[in-house]
């Protein structure tokens, strides 16, 4: 008895062995006409083999592919379509060209840092305060999120002046009128709290 794990290893598993040595014997056959003959059959059981496939786009054309990958590329037939090329099947994907951006101080987010850069190039004013007063706000509310020890707001205005290169400043004081409780709440309040709520008696 022959083990598969001792046997070539399948190109396309989801066919199995059996369909594998039928390509193989269709790639040996010398009369083109019974080539193409006996590869005809073959995707005929390819068919049968994957009926859920049956509604796809260009579901003969993807059988016709993998009966040529199943060949090694090797069986030369009167195909229905066009051989494809082993080139395409080897070519390494272009790669994702993702937005790489060092931030420093993550547990902000990229928005909170952007809009920090943004409000440093206004010029001072009432409004602009207004807005750091904001963003420190939430600042130290995205600390609470990750950030389970106490709130530091000396390190929040410090974090504020830093990602945008010392021009805006806030006086710690100010942030301190944050209440952080709700924020706390809001983040970290587990899912099971919910479920222990008294429920209302049914009428």
């Amino acid at each position: 008895m022959e083990y598969n794990t001792l046997q070539k290893k399948l190109i396309l598993p989801e066919y199995g062995r059996n369909v594998h040595n039928m390509v193989q014997i269709a790639v040996n056959i010398k009369d083109r006409d019974q080539r193409n003959y006996a590869a005809c059959l073959i995707i005929g059981v390819m068919a049968s083999l994957t009926p859920q496939l049956r509604d796809t786009p260009d579901f003969k054309r993807k059988l016709w592919d993998h009966l040529h990958i199943m060949s090694d590329f090797k069986l030369d037939i009167d195909a229905p379509h066009p051989q494809p090329s082993h080139s395409e099947l080897v070519e390494r994907p272009q790669q994702v060209p993702y937005t790489q951006s060092h931030i420093r101080q993550k547990h902000y987010g990229k928005i909170i840092v952007e809009m920090l850069r943004e409000t440093a190039k206004l010029q001072e004013c009432e409004e602009r305060d207004s807005l750091v007063l904001l963003l420190a706000t939430q600042m130290k509310k995205s600390y609470v999120t990750w950030n389970r020890s106490e709130i530091n707001n000396e390190q929040i205005a410090q974090d504020l002046c830093d990602i945008s290169d010392g021009i805006l400043k806030i006086n710690p004081e100010l942030i301190q009128n944050v209440e952080p409780a709700v924020a706390r709440e809001s983040y970290h309040r587990s899912p099971h709290d919910f479920s222990k709520r008294k429920k209302r008696p049914r009428r």
